[in-house]
């Protein structure tokens, strides 16, 4: 940073000037709101702890996008939280401990060391749903209609679903024994959908031609529910992955039929996001124009063993500051009432009144004589036959 430029922000991370922040602080109650008449309650966890209780349970991702500092008061390594989910995760297998299920909700930044997309945000304002303690398609289904229902409400229109299993991967790579270098380098280039890539890995590994043809043909498992079909053909030996599409085929079949909205599912076996943690069938939404999903979920149970408790979970995620660029303005413009700078009483109380009522009433002070428009108002007060009015 230029010393004579001490106002400059490091990459990644902005300021929310007061308009931006009146309709993302709307958003966010508006959100909230819905996730509260679904059943989930809100929680606030911390913004840092200690770094052995922050990552555990998460993948090695995420260790590499923990901003880490020394604790001056204990000495210990802290870690600034990139993602709120292992926390909720906490809170419901340390603190709760309920038998039942358990849905909570957060909205919050993060911070991490890099953005997730190229000139993205470093810090993301993460808001999500999670639900702890049951293990089935109900939860499922719960999870990914509340996501697509918050994406209406806020008016982001054209939304598509995609689905997809980490189990199908994983159980490939479990029966090619590939170990930990391998696995870590056919997952790359299967994100990034670089398929000579993966073909040149393949024929350098010692592995059958089924196996490899199998592993090779994930890269194409996108598209229509033909997608499925194709799955199961070259798979139909492994019962663990006939398993996977049977929850993704499950899944694909309530949705369409009971949730009472006509939006286009489509299947991406390949898509692997979160792969640290996920453990079953995940989804995300996109829109149109859009190259990236602007919410995703799905299953990671297990996450809670590390608290000491092993319970089922499936949630999504979004970042709030994604979505107030892809909201429509509403067109309200800011509405307040300028009152003069005055000792009179009748004034104040009429003032006292006004902002009981809900109205945003903005002072002038003393020795600064400004008009409505240049104080962002568009009404004010006037004394008109001994009496305060709005004018």
């Amino acid at each position: 940073m230029n010393k004579n430029d001490p106002w400059l922000l490091p990459d990644g991370i902005e300021e929310v000037l007061p308009e931006k922040a009146r309709r993302l602080e709307r958003l966010r109650r508006s959100i909230l709101d819905l996730f509260d008449a679904w059943g989930y309650e809100l929680v606030m966890p911390p913004l840092a702890e200690f770094l052995d209780s922050l990552l555990t349970g998460v993948g090695e991702d995420m260790d590499l996008q923990t901003f880490k500092v020394t604790d001056q008061i204990s000495g210990r390594m802290m870690g600034i939280r990139p993602d709120i989910t292992p926390q909720a995760a906490r809170i419901d297998a340390h603190y709760l401990k309920k038998e039942s299920p358990v849905r909570l909700c957060y909205a919050g930044p993060v911070l991490r060391t890099r953005p997730d997309k190229f000139a993205g945000s470093r810090e993301p304002f993460q808001l999500g749903a999670e639900l702890f303690g049951h293990d089935g398609l109900a939860s499922e289904l719960e999870v990914l209609e509340l996501m697509v229902t918050m994406l209406g409400r806020i008016g982001i229109d054209q939304v598509h679903v995609e689905l997809g299993h980490v189990g199908i991967f994983r159980s490939l790579a479990a029966e090619a024994k590939l170990n930990p270098e391998q696995e870590s380098a056919l997952f790359g280039a299967l994100q990034r959908k670089a398929g000579p890539d993966m073909n040149k890995m393949l024929d350098s590994w010692d592995l059958p031609e089924k196996l490899k043809n199998n592993l090779s043909l994930m890269v194409e498992l996108s598209g229509d529910e033909q997608v499925l079909e194709i799955a199961r053909k070259a798979f139909g030996k492994n019962r663990e992955i006939m398993s996977c599409l049977d929850n993704v085929q499950s899944v694909y079949d309530v949705f369409k039929n009971n949730s009472g909205k006509d939006i286009p599912v489509l299947f991406d076996l390949a898509e692997l996001s979160g792969y640290g943690y996920y453990t079953g069938i995940v989804y995300s939404a996109f829109i149109p124009g859009h190259g990236r999903a602007i919410a995703k979920g799905g299953r990671y149970d297990g996450i809670g063993q590390a608290f000491g408790r092993d319970r089922p979970a499936t949630g999504f995620g979004a970042d709030m500051r994604e979505l107030i660029n892809l909201t429509p303005e509403n067109g309200e413009k800011k509405s307040a009432i300028l009152a003069p700078e005055n000792d009179d009483k009748s004034l104040k109380e009429k003032i006292y009144t006004l902002r009981k009522n809900g109205e945003r009433i903005v002072m002038q002070l003393p020795g600064y004589k400004y008009t409505t428009g240049e104080m962002g108002c568009d009404r004010e007060l006037v004394q008109k036959n001994g009496k305060w009015v709005v004018k």
